[in-house]
């Protein structure tokens, strides 16, 4: 808890409790369900939690608005960002319903009101969002392709809608078919520990 109180000192009590009680939630459903490596559950908070709150580092989204986590898995971004906008409406979604299970359950189990998830493919799902979040899910090209109909039209944030995914490594390659529209940005910018370099946000408006 105080590497997410380190970055958002102005957490409410409740948000508090919220994401405290991550820790034990997850590695209990993980000795089930593996959706997170067994060695990484001790880096919960650094490498999951706090990794998904890069995003609302990059954009406070105001209430209302309405979020897909596409390939959500266990939850990652979406519940760590239900968590810190709870008026705000996320969807989560994932191709393996055993992590949809994992991830449905923890939001019942911390009283997220603000969440759904549903065991559902990218190119099934049908509904219109104002931005498509996901943490390295498939390359960004597929990903557009695949989810391009699912970006509304109608603008609710300073930021147009579109896409927000968290990447690493090089990415110019993954980029370059965007070079004038994308936004990478260093989540060391935001971040001071060593895990977070070479780690990135993209934003691709739609």
């Amino acid at each position: 808890m105080n590497e997410i109180l380190k970055y958002f000192p102005h957490l409410s009590e409740e948000q508090q409790r919220q994401y405290a009680a991550l820790y034990d939630l997850y590695s209990d459903w993980n000795s089930k369900i593996n959706v997170i490596s067994r060695k990484d559950i001790d880096n919960l908070y650094e490498h999951h939690i706090l990794h998904s709150l890069a995003i609302a580092k990059f954009i406070g989204f105001k209430a209302g608005t309405n979020i897909l986590d596409f390939g959500t898995g266990g939850g990652f971004p979406g519940i760590p960002l239900a968590i810190m906008f709870p008026e705000v409406n996320f969807k989560l979604i994932d191709g393996t319903g055993k992590k949809i299970k994992v991830a449905t359950e923890i939001a019942k189990a911390i009283g997220l009101k603000n969440v759904v998830a549903e065991h559902l493919r990218g190119e099934d799902e049908r509904e219109k969002y104002d931005f498509i979040v996901s943490r390295a899910v498939m390359q960004l090209s597929e990903m557009i392709r695949l989810m391009r109909k699912n970006i509304s039209h109608t603008q609710h944030n300073a930021l147009p809608n579109g896409f927000i995914t968290l990447k690493g490594g090089d990415l110019t390659e993954e980029t370059k078919p965007y070079k004038n529209i994308a936004n990478v940005l260093p989540l060391s910018e935001w971040f001071e520990e060593d895990w977070f370099k070479g780690k990135n946000i993209i934003y691709i408006p739609c």
